[in-house]
């Protein structure tokens, strides 16, 4: 994790709430050296008015610990802000009408790059075609990601700009490239963008995290994902420049390669398959709507090598494992390894895995004996579940109703790291935590807190820190200020009292989330005691 300077200046916030276990009822906090020095009541504050060099009156404002987004791809991310997103599409003819538009608008760009298309939504019930998009850009080179990103539609242009790639495993003429063909295009299309071009896009990206509360991503590249260029940069600018911090992971069994590279671990997305949208997720029987049962790319003996490599070489390992065949195959592969090197390294290792939907009990236990952190993107249920959705279109009522199973993995134990998977999902913190307690599947809910928990000090607790991602002394000042509503301590289930403001609970209130209540809006963002942001007008 970059790490700055910290700040020398003494700051004082009062006059608000902040959400701090040191003290349920605190009013104000001090910052000193880039480190919370102190919370407490208004009363108290009076005390070190005299003896900082700042004071900020927050008039009301709610004080958080800033959130971690544990699964980014940030260069994707900002291309995506500043580019052609489709993700708002409401049909293939709309989603063409921008295709359309954008190209007109770029007509300098080497490759035509957009996100977001889901064909599922969309009264069509297709995917572009290619002579479609041959059209509508005039014969350029475009790639056009799903919006899993695990598939793109793309133009003849790009395909004549990735030799060999008919002749690829998930070629299909006309029709959206997967797995081999779908990287390769992928590969030649991001290799078209400049360096320039690219710093701009991760500028954007950090600068949008920031203003929504985000102090720390987690940067899941690797090579079937980005490059090495591009990771290296995203960590040198992170660490230049004042913004949200960077974690590098870099996806790749080379183990030595990922720590030459910075990363903190050979791990993110390492694919054991690929996603239930694009039928590439390794399920155990077949799709609901497609006579097979997914692709899987490591079995449980490469998921044990690789486990054993990263444990010796003291890196973590971490998998993107989606479908229920290929969670079973990451919780065999990883206790072979924990046979072989010891089950408390391994568990000391804090290894992860990504996204984590179809998790059945057996591998939940199995998450919990092995100290596996599912890092995992609670928006996926909002965008894709309910009983009519895409899950349910591709695995039918019953298996799609056991997908993302939140609650079961917090009573299991497991530690769970919330994130998006931009450009996959929006960058939306406190969207994220509604999504969790109030899963579309009502027994995989969390309380708010908990889901908070998870979206702020897990995604430090997936990076080996214990001490962060909490407003309490000695812990790293990251944190943001936000206008909100009334204050309330909510939980999910029913045979409790939903809301309870009673001040002996003891238990510091969160903003009402409730489905039609507006969010909170970010006033003010600051990393290690340095403000990246603030709102324009405060």
């Amino acid at each position: 994790m970059n790490e700055r300077t910290a700040p020398s200046q003494t700051v004082l916030l009062r006059r608000g709430e902040v959400h701090s276990p040191a003290d349920p009822f605190a009013t104000a906090m001090v910052v000193e050296r880039g480190q919370i020095a102190w919370v407490g009541s208004e009363g108290a504050a009076d005390a070190f008015a005299d003896g900082v060099d700042e004071v900020v009156d927050l008039d009301g404002a709610l004080v958080t610990p800033a959130f971690t987004d544990a699964h980014v791809h940030t260069t994707s991310t900002g291309l995506a802000l500043t580019g052609l997103d489709l993700s708002g599409a409401a049909s293939l003819t709309a989603a063409l009408d921008l295709v359309r538009a954008f190209a007109a608008a770029r007509p300098h760009d080497r490759v035509l790059l957009g996100h977001g298309w889901d064909a599922a939504r969309w009264p069509e019930r297709r995917a572009p075609r290619r002579d479609e998009l041959d059209e509508v850009t005039g014969g350029r080179p475009l790639y056009l990601s799903r919006i899993d990103v695990h598939s793109a539609a793309v133009t003849t242009a790009l395909l004549d700009l990735a030799p060999g790639v008919r002749d690829r495993a998930g070629f299909r003429d006309g029709e959206p490239l997967t797995r081999d063909a779908h990287h390769a295009v992928r590969a030649a299309a991001f290799a078209a963008v400049t360096p320039e071009r690219r710093t701009e896009a991760q500028r954007a990206a950090l600068a949008h995290a920031a203003s929504l509360g985000i102090g720390s991503l987690h940067e899941c590249a690797g090579p079937e994902i980005s490059s090495p260029d591009d990771f290296t940069g995203l960590l040198r600018l992170a660490a230049e420049e004042d913004g949200p911090r960077v974690v590098g992971y870099w996806a790749d069994q080379d183990v030595d390669r990922a720590r030459e590279l910075g990363a903190v671990g050979a791990a993110g997305d390492l694919f054991v398959d690929g996603s239930i949208g694009s039928h590439t997720a390794c399920l155990c029987e077949p799709y609901a709507d497609a006579a097979h049962t997914g692709v899987s790319y490591l079995d449980a003996s490469a998921v044990a090598a690789h486990v054993v490599a990263c444990t010796e070489a003291g890196l973590q390992a971490g998998f993107h494992a989606i479908g229920d065949a290929a969670l079973t195959a990451v919780t065999e592969g990883v206790r072979a390894a924990a046979e072989k090197v010891g089950l408390a390294r391994v568990r000391a290792a804090r290894h992860r895995v990504e996204h984590a939907e179809m998790l059945t009990p057996e591998t939940v236990a199995a998450f919990a004996e092995l100290g596996l952190t599912a890092s995992v993107q609670p928006a996926f249920d909002r965008l894709w579940g309910g009983e009519a959705g895409m899950y349910t279109e591709r695995l039918g009522v019953e298996r799609a109703r056991t997908l993302n199973p939140f609650a079961a993995l917090l009573r299991a134990g497991v530690p769970l790291a919330f994130g998006s998977d931009s450009p996959v999902t929006p960058l939306d913190p406190w969207g994220t935590v509604r999504a969790a307690a109030f899963h579309r599947t009502p027994e995989h809910r969390v309380s708010v807190r908990a889901a908070f928990t998870a979206h702020t000090r897990g995604g430090w607790r997936a990076v080996g820190r214990d001490d962060a991602g909490v407003l309490v002394p000695g812990a790293p000042a990251d944190y943001a200020v936000w206008r909100t509503g009334e204050l309330v301590v909510q939980a999910p289930d029913d045979r409790v009292a939903r809301w309870s403001t009673d001040p002996r609970s003891g238990t510091p209130g969160l903003p009402d989330l409730s489905p039609g209540t507006d969010l909170p809006v970010c006033l003010r963002t600051v990393v290690a005691g340095r403000t990246v942001f603030v709102r324009p007008g405060e």
